[in-house]
């Protein structure tokens, strides 16, 4: 177990640096005078798959070298949270972002594209719509909408656009979606653009032109300036794909569940191992992406050692188990969330990043919680629960009593020593099995002695005169 526990804690760093040496290399300029587009191709809705997505292509892009980064829009919107990190993160870029609206940037979307230092769209596509909605496409009620409006707001007022018109996108009841020209006219659109090219050409003070022909890297080469699309490594893939929020709720569950199941039962089991993958795989992608820091991995061991500490040191339910419980619950949501996002543009802490992943570890642990109760439930009475966890029972037949059983009336009645004393043993007295204890000397099996006190659960004998 030991040596399971050691591989576990090499594998995160080793699967960060492994993750490191396979991304995507720089590419150099063909010539001094080449500007390079990055772009970041965003068509899905927006969560924190699609956030990841972003802040990757916005770290790769600063690599490459990049003069401008383009965010390839088509999203209908999506989690709120995510969209809040995603526009503080392009707030704070130091590369100039471009959002191209290739159809649809609504909703989430069109936050996004207003956080963008400049916004380009396609003929026939719209932007707008930031109604919050919840899962069922029902209006929120006005505390959602004052929030989102004053983000619209906000970040309008940040990239110097008009915040009326941002606020207006949040309108429960007109609410407002702009056309190519319509965004033109308001200022929220730098141009109309059938393709990627013409956007880099329209920035570049070139005019719209033709695209040509992509090469097998996606990339096409123009003269003056060269469009690179953003590439993962197969690492860096299969982190996102583990990063899906649906499969962090999976992880959570098997880590409070496995641990839960395996209190209530004894031995080393299943239930560990599934606790210990669960943790594994939980965090090594948070960490190989650099999001679970070293600090939020201690912070988690510690607070299964409070926990650990409450159940089996110290009785009842005190301070060293709500602490072990709170320091659970905020290191696998800070693992969660990028620490940068944790500061906003004036230095200041802000905690709304992370309100959501709090919410997601508590639901995924009451859920986990229930599910391990319902396991132990159904599964200790059959034959399968010899194959998860040890089980070992104390039954009276075998000669166990509670402690409960014994009463003081017993005082001086007749006991048979079941096993020798020597000086304490096992009598039977009316049947049943006692631990017992001589007063003094010693009793061999077989001999009688007189019950002369109780306690404890024990019978206290002496020898008959």
């Amino acid at each position: 177990m030991k040596k399971f526990l050691t591989m576990l804690l090499l594998l995160f760093p080793a699967m960060s640096a492994f993750a490191g040496t396979t991304q995507e290399q720089p590419s150099a300029e063909s010539s001094g005078e080449e500007t390079i587009f990055y772009r970041i191709r965003l068509d899905a809705d927006i969560d924190k798959a699609a956030e990841r997505l972003v802040s990757k292509g916005l770290e790769k892009a600063r690599e490459a070298g990049a003069d401008y980064i383009i965010l390839d829009l088509d999203t209908y919107g999506g989690a709120v949270d995510a969209a809040d990190s995603i526009r503080s993160a392009i707030l704070q870029c130091p590369v100039p972002v471009i959002a191209y609206v290739n159809l649809q940037a609504a909703s989430a979307g069109a936050l996004i594209s207003i956080a963008c230092d400049s916004i380009y769209m396609k003929p026939g596509s719209s932007i707008g719509a930031a109604t919050v909605v919840n899962q069922t496409g029902d209006v929120m009620p006005d505390k959602y909408q004052s929030f989102m409006r004053g983000m619209m707001r906000s970040t309008a007022q940040a990239t110097g656009r008009d915040p009326e018109i941002a606020e207006s996108m949040v309108d429960t009841v007109n609410v407002l979606s702009l056309t190519p020209e319509e965004a033109v006219e308001a200022g929220y659109c730098e141009g109309i653009c059938s393709d990627i090219d013409a956007v880099a050409a329209m920035v570049l003070g070139g005019g719209s032109v033709s695209g040509t022909p992509a090469g097998e890297d996606g990339a096409r080469d123009i003269p003056g300036y060269r469009i690179e699309n953003m590439k993962l490594s197969w690492v860096e893939k299969l982190v996102q794909i583990l990063l899906n929020p649906f499969l962090q709720s999976i992880f959570l569950m098997m880590i409070i569940g496995g641990i839960y199941v395996e209190i209530r039962t004894p031995g080393i089991g299943l239930p560990l191992a599934t606790a210990v993958l669960g943790a594994l795989l939980y965090f090594a992608p948070l960490y190989a992406e650099n999001l679970a820091q070293n600090w939020e991995i201690l912070l988690f061991v510690i607070g299964l050692i409070l926990v650990g500490l409450e159940i089996f040191v110290f009785p009842g339910f005190g301070v060293s188990g709500i602490t072990g419980i709170v320091a659970i619950v905020l290191a696998l949501a800070f693992a969660m969330v990028d620490n940068d996002l944790l500061f906003n543009m004036e230095g200041e802490f802000d905690i709304t990043p992370v309100l959501m992943p709090i919410g997601i570890v508590i639901v995924s642990a009451f859920v986990g919680l229930t599910g391990g109760v319902l396991l132990v439930k159904r599964l200790y009475t059959t034959r399968s629960f010899d194959y998860i966890a040890l089980r070992k029972s104390l039954d009276e037949k075998d000669g166990y009593v509670g402690v409960q059983t014994v009463d003081e009336d017993m005082k001086g009645r007749l006991a048979k020593v079941f096993s020798d004393m020597m000086p304490s043993g096992r009598v039977i007295c009316d049947g049943r099995i006692y631990e017992a204890t001589m007063t003094y000397g010693f009793a061999v099996k077989g001999e009688t002695v007189r019950v002369v006190r109780t306690g404890q659960g024990r019978l206290y004998c002496e020898k008959i005169a």
